[in-house]
């Protein structure tokens, strides 16, 4: 006989502990404890009442100085039963969200189980609830989303499946979900997007809706961006394709469908004048700050904001004083075009003392402080020279640039250096000759300030821009053009910009938010003051040159019993104007834009007087209001400067000398000069990079009178060149206009880089 196999043996004994039965056995035993446990959390989580959720608590918003400026919350919600909802829009719901709503029984394990697991193990938060667990979610319980509250969601769908009809939990879902625009429900939905009842919803309306609840914020077409308006349209049509394949929409019907693009939005009751703009920039720094729109919108938040009570009233007064006081927006169709902006910043701080959106935020909802659809104009051009001290650049003729050096004002000269054709003419096609570029700041001279941005260098000249806070975009492209300030920009943009050159250079965001708080958490509100993003000298040289523009230049009606140094601008087709400006306590940004009724940009020229109404007039005029207002009188603050040497308000440079050669003796402190010289010079000299013949001689200004009558008008935009470049080049200077009926008879379009609005 053989000797026993030792290894089978072996095999034997493991395969009694892992043999099939017992496998199959404890598997089954397994699933009865797990259903167990399911059927004692089953008896043991009990349908609750509506959660805090469904009663909404307010958010509070107050002042710097702890008086409460607006109370919010109260929900926009009207119940409506489901016989008013159209039924195709009814449809439209389950399509977009729970295709199987009508079979299943409340709950979609393998999805839920799939949400929960990327949930717990820290992969983000998932979709996969039905209608009737997202119905549970927002009813009874909380928005939070952990392996916890998902267990409970769909126990409780489960129930409620059991004990109410698919009507009824359809009708809720609809009514308790969250639209955007501080919507709750169908109806306040329906009348905040296209203005109707519920019961008046189109199918292609009512897809829209639909299609808004995965993502309210990003997909409200009119503040979204152009990826989240083509994520929208196409969530639209997978809402009509599905129901096309379920039955519920005929395909001749869906082919007929266009998407169906929804009004403006409208603010909710008691954001009436400026506190609705106050309110909405706060929560979209907020959420900046990661605070989603859901959060917000569910309340229960302490917001204190730095606004300045006082200040506040302040600036409103001198826009009533200055502007509002001067219109008749009812009787004059004119008149009706002027929208007013205004950001107000501590240069020390960040804060936000004050803001203006506009006439009142339920009369014109979109905020005139923070819109950047206009172009910021010669406001721009203090950038051109914080960039050429900053960089140490030269002229094409090897002199540094500084406030005495010479450039050629000539109108329409050809600027030198650049791959682009472009000679831009000054306002009223004035030319000046010779001129220090103190003299060209003052009076803000376009061709001086194309020839330097070409020397400087125009990508060393954007990068300034967004370091001192300007934002990038499409229409920020690189050209000499771009000197004249044909990006768009808000308010609150170039007062952050100004406020960093009033902080010598250190950066400062505008921050309107002190602090926020909620019962579970506090939110960690924007760092105000950066690090230093250009120098002192190249900060403080800027300065020094604006305050020649604030004493003898087109800024001259914001001069007031305190040191400020500021700049004018006035854009393309005189859209907008601005004045933007500062004393050692405060900067401020104030803007004028041109808006029809239907939000296209139209002119702003006779309107708050006849002609132009350029920067130098209603915004000076309102800044210069508001400031002596908010430093109660004026102040004894000055400006405390380290410029760059050759800082020098020098009016009358000697006219035999070349471009770009710097003055001989520059003085400290600026002389005075009449804002409006006569006569205008003759000279029509242009600069090649070394020239080989002295400029003509111009006749120098004339000394000030006591009381000017006149400034120096902000220039306008350059003339379009003789031959028209490429349509599809961003960096040409002078595309077509492509609004043939703005500006006939006008000269001097700038490149916007984008179509007008």
């Amino acid at each position: 006989m053989g000797r026993p196999d030792k290894s089978k043996a072996k095999k034997r004994g493991i395969r009694r502990f892992f043999s099939w039965k017992k496998l199959l056995g404890t598997f089954f035993v397994f699933c009865l404890l797990a259903m167990g446990a399911l059927y004692v959390v089953y008896i043991m989580v009990p349908v609750p009442t509506a959660n805090a959720e469904a009663t909404m608590q307010s958010n509070i918003y107050k002042y710097a100085n702890g008086k409460i400026l607006a109370r919010t919350g109260k929900i926009n919600r009207e119940i409506v039963g489901l016989e008013k909802i159209p039924e195709k829009v009814q449809k439209a719901f389950v399509a977009a969200e729970n295709k199987s709503f009508y079979k299943d029984n409340g709950v979609d394990i393998k999805g839920t189980t799939r949400a929960a697991w990327s949930t717990l193990t820290g992969q983000g938060k998932q979709g996969g609830s039905t209608i009737t667990q997202q119905y549970v979610k927002n009813f009874y319980l909380s928005q939070d989303q952990t392996a916890t509250r998902k267990l409970k969601e769909m126990v409780i769908a489960i129930k409620v499946d059991q004990e109410t009809s698919k009507s009824e939990i359809l009708a809720g879902y609809m009514n308790t979900s969250y639209y955007g625009r501080s919507a709750y429900g169908i109806q306040a939905a329906a009348r905040s997007y296209y203005g109707v009842d519920a019961t008046e919803l189109t199918t292609a309306q009512g897809a829209y809706l639909a299609s808004l609840l995965q993502a309210p914020n990003q997909y409200d077409w009119t503040s979204a961006s152009v990826t989240g308006r083509k994520l929208v349209e196409e969530r639209w049509n997978y809402v009509l394709d599905n129901m096309v394949g379920e039955g519920w929409l005929s395909s001749t019907e869906r082919a007929g469908l266009k998407f169906p693009v929804p009004q403006k939005p409208k603010p909710a009751p008691g954001m009436e004048g400026q506190t609705g703009y106050i309110v909405e920039a706060a929560n979209q720094e907020l959420m900046r700050q990661g605070v989603s729109e859901e959060d917000i919108k569910a309340g229960g938040w302490t917001i204190t904001l730095n606004i300045d009570e006082k200040k506040q009233k302040d600036l409103v007064k001198a826009v009533d004083r200055q502007l509002e006081a001067k219109l008749d927006r009812k009787g004059d169709k004119k008149d009706a075009t002027v929208q007013a902006g205004a950001t107000s910043v501590d240069p020390k701080t960040g804060a936000v003392v004050a803001m203006y959106g506009g006439v009142g935020a339920t009369e014109h909802w979109m905020s005139n402080a923070t819109r950047r659809d206009y172009q910021p104009a010669s406001t721009f051009k203090p950038i051109v020279l914080a960039t050429a001290i900053e960089t140490e650049a030269e002229t094409q003729g090897g002199w540094d640039i500084g406030l005495g050096t010479i450039y050629d004002g000539t109108s329409k000269r050809k600027v030198v250096g650049s791959d682009i054709d472009f000679s831009p003419e000054n306002e009223d096609n004035r030319s000046y000759g010779p001129v220090t570029v103190q003299k060209a700041t003052n009076s803000s001279i376009n061709s001086v300030f194309a020839q330097m941005i070409v020397d400087v260098g125009e990508a060393e000249t954007k990068k300034t821009a967004l370091d001192l806070g300007m934002k990038d975009g499409p229409d920020f492209g690189l050209s000499p053009a771009m000197s004249l300030g044909t990006m768009g920009a808000s308010t609150m943009d170039m007062a952050g910009v100004y406020a960093t050159l009033d902080n010598h250079g250190k950066k400062v965001t505008p921050t309107l938010v002190k602090a926020a708080s909620h019962k579970d958490r506090k939110v960690q509100t924007v760092e105000a003051i950066g690090s230093q993003v250009i120098s002192r000298e190249a900060a403080d040289t800027t300065t020094k040159a604006m305050q020649g523009v604030v004493q003898s230049g087109s800024g001259f009606r914001a001069a007031g019993d305190y040191d400020a140094a500021g700049k004018t601008g006035t854009s393309e087709n005189n859209r907008s104007a601005w004045f933007v400006g500062y004393t050692p306590e405060l900067v401020t940004a104030v803007g004028l834009f041109g808006e029809d009724a239907k939000g296209k940009q139209v002119t702003l020229t006779n309107t708050i007087n006849e002609g132009r109404a350029n920067g130098g007039r209603t915004p000076a005029q309102i800044w210069g209001d508001y400031t002596t207002s908010a430093l109660d009188g004026g102040s004894d603050a000055r400006f405390d400067l380290e410029t760059d040497g050759s800082g020098s308000h020098d009016q009358n440079p000697d006219p035999t000398r070349t471009t770009g050669e710097p003055t001989d003796e520059p003085t400290e402190e600026p002389t005075t000069e009449s804002p409006d010289p006569t006569p205008p010079p003759t000279s029509t000299a242009t600069t090649p990079p070394e020239p080989t013949r002295e400029p003509t001689t111009t006749t120098p200004p004339q000394p000030p009178t006591e009381d000017p009558t006149e400034p120096t008008d902000e220039p306008t935009s350059p003339a379009p060149p003789t031959t028209e470049p490429p349509t599809t080049d961003p960096t040409t200077a002078q595309p077509p206009n492509p609004d043939p009926d703005e500006g006939q008879g006008q000269t001097g379009d700038t490149n916007t880089g984008r179509p007008q609005q």
